[in-house]
């Protein structure tokens, strides 16, 4: 019953600010992005108050600044996705193409500058969208940021990383940001939900630029999955 409680609250929220924010689609990009750090306050509200979430950040002194960079991290639950705009700078989403066809949603993921990918084939414009990420992060200033596991995963469940990522890292040639999120234990990507948790988010150490492609994504893997407590 609690589920069905959050659950209905929680997207009558998301649905409700994408309401009061579609004139932003027709102001400055600054305006549309503060509904999305909205998304993030709206998450774990809501998870404080139905599930009595603790989220707890970890390694604020790392995130870097004064330069372009991208995040990857690891990806357990819809929870990151909406509360990570409120730690870093409104970063950049590479997503499936499809989502852009979702109405009043594809709208704003459109107009924050989402960079789209078709997973099902290899195209000119997905051969291509490492072109389009380094213009928009140097016509923004914000993180790209990438979910290296390319889809929700369990909490102890270990999954090799893409090569995608360390094609992005080695095109882009800027500084990586790991984060490790533990969202699972609470907000699994099926079942059921779990309260008097903690959700602890790690922001860990920059991996510098010049390390061979392969090497890099062992090592992210590495970093990401130990910091998670899983020996991969």
């Amino acid at each position: 019953m609690r589920n069905i409680l959050f659950k209905s609250i929680f997207f009558s929220g998301l649905i409700l600010i994408c309401i009061i924010f579609l004139p932003s689609l027709l102001l400055p990009k600054k305006i549309t992005l503060f509904g999305g750090k909205l998304f993030g306050y709206w998450s774990s509200f809501c998870l404080k108050i139905f599930y009595s979430t603790s989220i707890v950040i970890k390694g604020q002194e790392n995130i870097i600044n004064n330069e372009n960079f991208f995040i990857a991290c690891s990806h357990q639950s819809m929870f990151e996705t909406f509360f990570l705009q409120t730690i870093f700078n409104s970063p950049i989403f590479i997503l499936k193409k499809e989502l852009l066809n979702i109405p009043i949603f594809g709208w704003y993921l459109r107009k924050i500058d989402s960079i789209s990918v078709n997973r099902n084939k290899v195209s000119k414009e997905n051969l291509n969208f490492t072109e389009k990420i380094k213009e928009v992060m140097e016509k923004t200033k914000r993180p790209v940021i990438i979910f290296p596991q390319a889809t929700r995963v369990l909490p102890d469940e270990i999954i090799p990383f893409k090569k995608g990522v360390g094609r992005i890292y080695r095109e882009l040639n800027v500084k990586c940001q790991p984060v490790a999120i533990d969202s699972g234990r609470v907000w699994p990507k099926s079942g059921k939900m779990m309260s008097n948790k903690t959700i602890t988010i790690s922001i860990l150490k920059p991996i510098n630029t010049g390390i061979e492609q392969t090497e890099f994504v062992k090592l992210l893997q590495k970093e990401i999955y130990s910091e998670l407590g899983l020996s991969n």
